[in-house]
């Protein structure tokens, strides 16, 4: 029987190897890190001694992928001149870390185009992915599927296929399904998970999808609002998320917990979620 992929997301500001120790300590075997402050500013400096010890910790302990996530800050798809040149610079920046840390994942939300076309928009997007993996050859990029809000890029299939199709190296650009934002887009994951799974596969492709984001929601289907809630506790309902972790699609990839949580509630959701795991 295989086991489960799931953890939360994790701070690294004591170091990468502790937030592994932290992971193992509510019984998860991946976890999501922020590449540096989520409202932006400078990422700390590597410590080698910490990088050597999370990779061996990660082997040791037989970690699923790991996922590094973008600050908030960047906007791929931005119309205005300073947030895109901003959003080239720190998509290098984090791309250049991966190159030198055992994680290669690296989940970014594709950005609000403003005012600008949605072919503006795509073409802003495709620049920015292309001089970051041009760079760091090793990364593999992760557009997360969005909820919907005014001019947000990402919250259809579709979109996510043209981001994925421009890209120079579109084999190391996969998709992180959100189930908040998913729901929320209007895709039913709570009544017609089978049905949505197959119109991913026709519209995406399955091998595309590397890693799933477990978040209830505040809002009810089709609100193209974002706000996470904790399992069961949002429109989505508990049972829906025993139906993600066992669909045969979705039952091998690294699940994380975004959900508005401490530790001790990371830790009953990841038990929660292991108890009904049937692999």
């Amino acid at each position: 029987m295989s086991s489960l992929n799931i953890g939360c997301h994790l701070s690294t500001a004591k170091g990468y190897s502790a937030a592994c120790e932290t992971a193992l300590s509510i019984d998860a075997n991946t976890f999501q890190f922020f590449t540096r402050n989520p409202r932006g500013g400078a990422a700390k400096s590597p410590d080698e001694k910490d990088i050597a010890l999370f990779g061996s910790m990660l082997d040791k302990k037989c970690f699923a992928p790991i996922v590094a996530h973008a600050p908030y800050t960047i906007n791929m798809a931005s119309p205005k001149e300073e947030v895109y040149t901003g959003a080239n610079e720190l998509t290098k920046a984090d791309t250049a870390l991966l190159e030198i840390l055992p994680v290669k994942l690296y989940n970014v939300h594709p950005g609000s185009r403003g005012g600008a076309l949605m072919e503006e928009a795509f073409s802003r997007i495709q620049g920015i992915m292309n001089a970051a993996m041009k760079d760091s050859p090793d990364v593999f990029f992760l557009l997360e599927t969005m909820s919907g809000k005014k001019n947000e890029m990402g919250s259809s299939f579709e979109e996510i296929r043209e981001m994925i199709a421009r890209s120079e190296h579109s084999d190391r650009v996969g998709v992180t399904l959100d189930t908040c934002h998913v729901y929320c887009a209007g895709y039913d994951i709570v009544n017609g998970l089978d049905s949505v799974m197959t119109q991913f596969d026709r519209i995406i492709g399955l091998d595309k999808l590397k890693a799933v984001h477990l978040n209830d929601s505040a809002n009810p289907f089709d609100s193209r609002k974002d706000r996470h809630s904790r399992l069961g506790e949002g429109s989505l309902g508990r049972d829906a998320f025993v139906r993600i972790v066992n669909h045969p699609a979705l039952k091998t990839l690294p699940f994380i917990l975004e959900t508005p949580n401490e530790l001790e509630g990371y830790k009953a959701e990841i038990a929660f979620l292991r108890d009904n795991f049937r692999g």
